[in-house]
């Protein structure tokens, strides 16, 4: 490991990108360093001046490595990880080791992801591809004071691009090895000094690169996507005093996506006939590329939406409205057996699922920020949301219970439909959940004296939540399914106060120190899923947070550098945690109060522009998550080991990026670099040798050609290209007790070749 961090450090690390990259085309005229704006704590400030640990990945940056969307931030920002599942339902977002693996629908993230002031009010909404990035800003750690609830672990806020004085925009074309096409394109259109637009559209289209060798309807290419998307900016100079920005947008995927790999062959008395079903895949772990399965697993989304901002001047500060309206639907179609058979043999079963779910959520944000002058700075304001979340969800069998045929060389009997008893046991259920919540907050700054402040902040927050399920039985046994009728409403209202207290002092104009301790929240939650029993009735309490933090912020070598650094614990109470259980031979997960968890660790991150037109930045963290405590009801044996390791949260991780502008006579040529490295992890609590993904380093290489005036720019793009395979994800569960591995495309070295031409005034 020392090697790679050796390796990181030497070329720059990817946590953002230079200032003056992240608001031009990317070419710098200066070494100096522009300052970086962010909105972490809900008005505009310099980066160097905001007393949180913050990441600020420019939306350009994030393109370059394969984005954008969330996902493409788990190589740029250390301390953030990514769940990768079988559908956006299932996926989340880590922060300092912390997230929420979560399958049931009355539940809610650890990490907050914010869309231009609106929070989304579910993790998977984030993974759908964003489209005119202007920047996005990480939070590390607990921001319950101004972001609420569901930032326990910290805030993904995502500032879009917002329109241009002047007409103009871009079009930009990408084609990569498997036949991977991506085009976007924007268009800025001012119908005056009062009135300009930004409009941008999106498409693309990938096969996949998991093959798919069943004989049957299913056979083809696996893990790739069908994407469209359109978004649409619209900013009005109502008054000298009033701005009004409207946003909409609407995309729609159907990706043929996210199977997983079988990795080792099959073990116990079915080892031979599964082995046999499966023949053809090639059980090498991380290096299995093939499939053998009858259903074509799919992940189907559509999502739209709007949001009205009012930014009204009153005397010196500003009065905020956001005022946002959101539609998610996701359609999981879910190979559950990953056998390409039916019931071919007595004790080997086909499962197959279908879960269609629709969420509405309507948010009103009004806060006041105060002028930035004074003995105190303060942002307060009140917030209500509410999100209506609905399910069904049908599983389908096919059982073999019996055979006349005699036993085979596998050593179980075969299945034909004249010598067999086959039954199709099916069940499904209606389940949802409406949130509520309400909050009032207040945050300040004291500047009791010219280098020292004093920072605080209070949330008040009142959740409630109901929910119902009504689950249709199976009329006979079958895997995974339950031959019980139920029906199940429950309801509950929590409140609770979060928020800040901490100190900052300027050492000198160009280092800032603090110290502050933060209480995070995340509300409660109720077990409502497919396979829910009497058990899952009880309320799942809400997740608290306490938390200490210092940091260093300082501009160094006369403006040409940024060195930040934050070192943290936090402790978590009623850690909200998935467990898996087995339920007629089919792993099932249930999420319950695991008890308490402990995280710490350092960060440290900074940009550089060491001379003129070489921009390297970078990051590298520490991290240490573990379980302190352990919840166990009555009655029951533990479900978790005290002093393991919490899932994806990798001890080490660093990545580096550095952008190097060569100009010629005649055009510029542009060498760059995406250097990531982290540690291994595991992907399930108790450290399970079977779900542990071992450290890897993967290294992107990049030469673009362009004008000087960066109208035009060819890039020539080489992805992993040390061809250094890794999983994603690790699910025990599969035939025969085998594990299953998400394997994303970068795990394999691929290329490909980017145009760009800008027109107008675009860039």
């Amino acid at each position: 490991m020392l090697a790679s961090l050796v390796l990181l450090l030497g070329a720059g690390t990817p946590y953002a990108q230079s200032p003056a990259q992240t608001q031009s085309s990317g070419k710098a005229d200066s070494s100096l360093m522009e300052e970086i704006i962010v909105t972490a704590q809900k008005r505009e400030q310099n980066l160097q001046s905001v007393p949180i640990a913050v990441s600020v990945v420019s939306g350009r940056l994030a393109e370059s490595v394969g984005g954008f969307n969330v996902e493409s931030l788990k190589t740029l920002v250390p301390t953030l990880n990514i769940r990768k599942t079988n559908t956006a339902l299932n996926q989340a977002i880590f922060l300092r080791g912390v997230g929420t693996i979560n399958f049931a629908i009355a539940a809610q993230p650890s990490v907050a992801a914010v869309l231009d002031g609106v929070v989304l009010a579910s993790a998977g909404e984030a993974f759908g591809d964003l489209y005119d990035v202007e920047r996005v800003e990480v939070l590390r750690g607990p921001q319950g004071t101004l972001f609420g609830k569901n930032s326990s672990a910290g805030v993904v806020n995502i500032v879009s691009k917002k329109p241009g004085a002047e007409f103009g925009g871009y079009i930009d074309a990408g084609w990569f090895d498997g036949n991977e096409t991506k085009i976007k394109a924007s268009i800025d259109a001012p119908f005056s000094d009062k009135l300009r637009t930004r409009t941008t559209v999106t498409w693309g289209s990938f096969p996949g690169y998991i093959d798919n060798i069943t004989t049957g309807p299913a056979k083809g290419k696996l893990n790739g996507y069908h994407r469209k998307g359109i978004r649409s900016v619209w900013v009005a100079e109502a008054t000298d005093s009033t701005k009004l920005t409207f946003i909409a947008d609407y995309r729609k995927s159907d990706d043929p996506c996210c199977v997983e790999v079988i990795g080792t062959r099959p073990t116990g008395g079915q080892a031979a006939a599964l082995t046999s079903l499966l023949a053809g895949t090639d059980f090498l772990g991380n290096q299995s590329r093939k499939v053998r399965q009858n259903l074509t697993m799919r992940s189907q989304e559509e999502a739209y939406g709007a949001s009205a901002q009012a930014d009204i001047r009153l005397g010196e500060g500003t009065l905020t409205s956001i005022t946002a309206w959101r539609k998610w639907n996701s359609t999981e179609i879910r190979e559950g057996d990953w056998l390409d058979a039916g019931a071919a043999y007595v004790g080997i079963n086909q499962l197959h699922d279908f879960g269609p779910q629709k969420q509405n959520t309507f948010s009103q944000e009004i806060r006041f920020a105060s002028p930035s002058n004074g003995f105190l700075e303060w942002v307060g304001g009140v917030y209500f949301s509410k999100t209506k979340a609905e399910r069904f969800f049908e599983r389908d069998d096919i059982v073999c219970s019996a055979s006349t045929l005699p036993v085979d060389a596998t050593g179980l009997r075969p299945c034909t439909a004249a010598a067999s008893t086959i039954i199709t046991p099916m069940a499904s259920a209606n389940f949802g959940a409406d949130f509520k919540n309400i909050a009032a907050f207040a945050d300040g700054t004291f500047h009791v004296a010219d280098r020292f402040r004093v920072i605080g902040g209070l949330r008040w927050t009142q959740d409630k939540l109901n929910y119902f399920h009504n689950y249709n039985p199976s009329p006979v046994a079958g895997p995974g399914l339950r031959t019980v009728a139920t029906g199940f409403t429950g309801s509950d209202t929590s409140s609770n106060t979060s928020g800040r207290l901490g100190l900052q002092w300027d050492a000198t104009d160009n280092i800032m120190s603090y110290a502050s301790f933060a209480k995070g929240y995340k509300g409660p939650a109720f077990n409502v899923f497919f396979n829910m029993t009497p058990n899952d009735r009880n309320v799942i309490a809400a997740e608290t947070a306490n938390s200490f933090e210092v940091g260093l912020k300082s501009t160094l070598f006369g403006g040409t550098t940024i060195v930040n650094a934050a070192a943290y614990t936090a402790k978590y109470k009623n850690f909200q945690a998935n467990n898996f259980l087995i339920l007629n031979g089919v792993t099932i997960t249930t999420l319950t109060n695991a008890g308490d968890i402990t995280t710490g660790g350092f960060e440290l991150d900074f940009l550089s522009k060491p001379m003129h037109n070489l921009s390297l930045s970078g990051g590298l963290a520490y991290t240490d998550a573990r379980i302190d405590r352990v919840f166990t009801p009555a009655g029951q044996t533990p479900r978790f080991i005290v002093g393991s390791a919490l899932p994806l949260s990798p001890k080490w991780k660093a990545s580096a990026v550095s952008d190097y502008r060569i100009p010629l006579a005649s055009f510029d040529v542009i060498p760059g670099a995406v250097v990531a490295y982290q540690s291994e992890q595991f992907t399930d609590l108790n450290e399970n040798p079977l779900v542990r993904i071992p450290g890897y380093t993967t290294i992107d290489l990049s030469l673009a050609f362009a004008d000087h005036n960066d109208r035009y720019r060819v890039s020539l793009i080489g992805r992993n290209i040390t061809d250094k395979s890794f999983a994603a994800l690790i699910t025990t569960g599969g035939p025969g007790g085998a594990p299953r591995l998400q394997i994303p495309r970068d795990a394999d070295r691929y290329f490909g070749v980017q145009f760009r031409a800008n027109f107008g005034a675009g860039k």
